[in-house]
C-alpha cells in the first residue's frame, strides 16, 4: 500500500521528494491518472493543471485526466499512479461509488499502485468524510446519507488546517476548537494537515 495524503498536492519540494521515494522505477515509464471529478472545472481546474505540470517536472511522461463521472473507471486499472484532485468531497464520494471506481481503487492499492489524495481526495481515502460535513454542510447539495469513504487508510484527515480563511465560523471559533469538538462527538482522532504538509503511508 502506497498512499500520499496532502492538503494542496505537490505544494513544496519536500512533498515531491516524499512522493518520489515511493518509486523504484524510472518515472518516465509510469502511467498517471489525474482524477478531476471533484471540481466543476474538471481538468481545467488550476490545481489539476498544476499537478500535471508537477508530474512532468518530476519526469512523468504518460499523464491522463480522468473524470469518473463520465469516463469508464476501468481505465484506472492500467495506471501506476492515481492522483485524486480536490474540490467538492460530497460529489467526489458520490461519483466514486456510483461509477464503481471505489472497488477498483481498493484492488489497485494491493498492486503497488501509488495513490495521491489532495484535499478532498485525501479525505476520500480515509474511513469517512464526516468531518467535511461538520465544517461545510453547505457543500452537500446531494444530501449525503452515507459518509463512509474508501477506507484505504484509517487516518481521518483534515486538510488546510492552517487556513482559517477557508473555514470561517459564525461564532468565531478556530479550526482547532471545532476539530476538538468533532473528535469528542465522534470519539475519533483527526490528522491535521497544513497546506505545506503531507502524510505518507508505505506498507
Amino acid at each position: 500500500m502506497k498512499l500520499l495524503l496532502t492538503s494542496n498536492g505537490f505544494y513544496t519540494d519536500a512533498i515531491k521528494e516524499e512522493f518520489l521515494k515511493l518509486f523504484n522505477n524510472a518515472t518516465n515509464k509510469l502511467d498517471v491518472a489525474i482524477i478531476t471529478t471533484a471540481s466543476p472545472q474538471k481538468e481545467n481546474n488550476r490545481f489539476a493543471q498544476k499537478a500535471n505540470v508537477d508530474f512532468i517536472e518530476m519526469g512523468f511522461q504518460n499523464i491522463d485526466f480522468i473524470d469518473i463521472e463520465f469516463d469508464n473507471p476501468e481505465c484506472l486499472k492500467h495506471k501506476n499512479v492515481i492522483y485524486i484532485n480536490g474540490g467538492n468531497p460530497f460529489n467526489l464520494l458520490f461519483h466514486t461509488k456510483q461509477s464503481g471506481a471505489d472497488s477498483i481503487l481498493r484492488q489497485l492499492i494491493t498492486k503497488n499502485t501509488v495513490v495521491v489524495g489532495a484535499s478532498a481526495g485525501a479525505v476520500l481515502l480515509g474511513p469517512n468524510i464526516k468531518v467535511v460535513h461538520f465544517f461545510t454542510p453547505q457543500l452537500d447539495a446531494l444530501n449525503t446519507k452515507n459518509f463512509s469513504a474508501l477506507g484505504l487508510t484509517d487516518k481521518l484527515v483534515f486538510p488546510h488546517y492552517d487556513r482559517e480563511d477557508l473555514f470561517k465560523d459564525s461564532k468565531s471559533k478556530s479550526i482547532e476548537d471545532r476539530l476538538r469538538k468533532f473528535e469528542s462527538l465522534e470519539k475519533c482522532e483527526i490528522t491535521r494537515l497544513k497546506d505545506d504538509e503531507c502524510l505518507t503511508i508505505d506498507k
